[in-house]
């Protein structure tokens, strides 16, 4: 049975595995996002919350990326079915400067400064 005084005892051991959790999970994204977390601040110590927003906007640039993909490819199945196969400038124009966009992107995911307060 359940008694308040077990729970009282219990409670920091959870807390404190939940905080492992934590920490471990920001830590790999630390790792996995390491070299462009160099770039920005070689020198300096990441916090968590720089860990976390650098991770935030990183995966926003991979989704905009993703979708600007499928804008391109879409567009591109379009041309290819439609009755006038020719591009036209216009068309050329939108295909290359995606394919640049996304191009620049991949050398620079992650291009934002850790937000400090100081």
């Amino acid at each position: 049975p359940k008694t308040p005084q077990r729970d009282l005892l219990r409670k920091p051991l959870v807390e404190k595995l939940r905080r492992e959790r934590i920490n471990s999970s920001i830590e790999q994204l630390k790792s996995l996002l390491g070299p462009e977390f160099l770039k920005q601040q070689p020198d300096s110590k990441l916090e968590k919350a720089d860990i976390l927003e650098m991770t935030v906007c990183f995966l926003r640039r991979l989704q905009q990326q993703n979708q600007q993909q499928k804008t391109l490819i879409n567009r591109f199945n379009n041309l290819q079915s439609s009755s006038d196969k020719n591009l036209t400038e216009e068309d050329f124009c939108l295909l290359s400067s995606t394919v640049m966009s996304s191009i620049t992107r991949e050398q620079s995911p992650v291009n934002i400064a850790p937000w400090r307060p100081w």
